[in-house]
């Protein structure tokens, strides 16, 4: 297959691009668009064919949901069977945007689209050329990230390009994404609902509407956010996910720390337990002959001495760290690096979803590699 690269530029002609895109989609083909989160891979979601190339080309497990994608908030009551109040609250307040929400569906959403479960997941997201998209596709696009199962996902056309190429119709190019990470989702079928995968829209600004929710142990560690089945009620809920080629060792402040002192504050002597155990781990690894990748905040990189040493953002710069995570694992695959040891991060705000993916891309391979 031949996958045409459309590269938007801001002229004129952009809006026939997108209406290009958007025919391939209505006749049962596959476009990968840009989204506000990350890079999404788009088909009919009221067109069954359409998952099946979908989970074909990613490589995707086929009981692994898909996000349906909307353009206007009414779009919802063709789909979901019953929009609770909680979830009314929360489109007004965060749609267009970075948030999820999980119903139960109506018959007209293919079980293919939705995993084979009862419920369908929704989003309307917050980037124009999306919102074009989707109407020009018909007002109900299905899709995951970009990528192919398990690795980052894509926050630009050329991630895309390097996983997809030749497995999709079209790659619909606009620069790169604003936040870096997958949306938040919340469970809206249970009572109270609960929060499956943290993202943008964050713990504390979820409780601000709906004080009761839940916040699912999957979102914050593996394994949870399945039903009595096994099945996954969301994506990202039972199949690893965000992996590098190279191992990801996580490395914080505790895994060294008991007997050591440290002068100074307890964040200062924090940071130099952890930055001291990855120069160790890292001497250990060179004199081993590997290649090392390290994963730090600028307040740090200076101390690092590896093949690799990559800046996510500002040690307080909490939306810089995760908008640059992807792409920084990424890079560290076309480097072929052996190994990465990645520093700790906050967990306030955005900075929840980060170490969530962190987390995730340090058990990719099914082992611990998380030190803490």
């Amino acid at each position: 297959m031949m996958t045409r690269y459309i590269k938007l530029t801001g002229d004129p002609g952009d809006r026939e691009a997108v209406l290009e895109a958007g025919k391939i989609i209505r006749e049962g083909g596959i476009v990968a668009f840009p989204t506000e989160t990350v890079y999404g891979l788009g088909g009919d979601a009221l067109n069954c064919d359409a998952a099946a190339k979908i989970y074909a080309a990613k490589g995707r497990p086929s009981d692994n949901p898909l996000i349906v994608h909307i353009a206007d908030i009414g779009s919802l009551e063709k789909i979901a069977a019953r929009v609770p109040e909680d979830a009314r609250r929360l489109a007004g307040k965060f749609w267009p945007g970075p948030l999820t929400m999980i119903f139960h569906k109506k018959e007209c959403v293919p079980d293919e689209t939705t995993g084979g479960r009862k419920t369908v997941a929704v989003r309307f997201p917050d980037q124009r050329t999306a919102q074009e998209l989707i109407r020009a596709a018909g007002g109900y696009v299905c899709a995951p990230s970009a990528n192919i199962s398990g690795k980052p996902s894509p926050t630009c056309g050329r991630d895309v390009m390097e996983d997809m190429d030749g497995r999709i119709d079209a790659v619909l190019d606009d620069g790169e994404s604003v936040i870096g990470l997958e949306s938040t989702i919340v469970d809206m079928t249970c009572d109270p609902p609960e929060m499956l995968r943290p993202g943008a829209v964050t713990p504390g600004m979820l409780k601000e509407c709906i004080p009761d929710i839940l916040i699912g142990a999957g979102s914050g560690q593996e394994g949870s956010g399945r039903d009595e089945e096994d099945h996954p009620r969301a994506p990202g809920m039972k199949y690893r996910h965000y992996a590098p080629g190279a191992p990801l060792y996580l490395i914080g402040p505790e895994e060294a720390g008991s007997g050591q002192d440290v002068p100074g504050g307890s964040a200062k002597a924090d940071s130099q337990i952890m930055i001291g155990r990855i120069r160790e781990l890292t001497g250990e690894a060179h004199a081993q002959g590997r290649k090392v990748g390290i994963l730090t905040c600028a307040e740090h990189a200076a101390m690092y001495e590896a093949e690799s040493v990559k800046v996510l953002g500002g040690e307080s710069d909490e939306e810089s760290l995760a908008h640059n995570l992807f792409r920084c694992l990424r890079e560290f695959d076309r480097e072929a690096v052996d190994v990465i040891y990645s520093e700790t991060f906050d967990q306030s705000g955005i900075g929840f979803a980060l170490m969530n993916r962190l987390k995730k891309a340090a058990n990719a391979k099914g082992e611990t590699h998380v030190e803490s």
